[in-house]
Formats: C-alpha cells, structure tokens, sequence
C-alpha cells in the first residue's frame, strides 16, 4: 500500500514537471513570443485620420523600438 501511494506521488511529480517543462518551451518558442509582441504593439499601428504626418512617424517609431524590446533586439 505505501509502495502504491509512493508510485502515484512519483507519476504525479513526473507528469506536472513535463507539462510544465513543455509548457515553457512553447511559452518561450520565438514563433508564440513574435505573436505576443505583434499582439501587443498591433494598435500601435492603428492610423487615426486626425493624426499628422510628422505625429503619426513618432508613433510608428515609438510602437517599433517597442516591438524590438518586446523581442529582445537591442536596438541602438
């Protein structure tokens, strides 16, 4: 009986660590982090009509030295 219960705590152990193991690589995989940025600074990109030209290049310059923090690249 105690051999028994030792078993499922080490298939229980095991099973959470490879589903969270396998969880971060997905998580972390460069495809899923590019989706979440792009996500994330997509209405960055939005153009309001009453936006000026000189305005709207400043939002786009903000918005894409935000997407290349959110993936990582330095950027000088």
């Amino acid at each position: 009986m105690n051999n028994f219960r030792m078993a499922k705590i080490i298939v229980v152990f095991s099973s959470l660590s490879y589903l969270s193991v396998s969880f971060l690589r997905n998580y972390n995989s460069p495809e899923n982090i590019e989706k979440r940025c792009i996500l994330k600074f997509e209405k960055d990109f939005k153009n309001n009509l009453e936006t000026s030209h000189e305005e709207w290049n400043q939002v786009l310059d903000l918005a894409d030295n935000n997407y290349l923090k959110c993936m990582g690249i330095p950027h000088f």
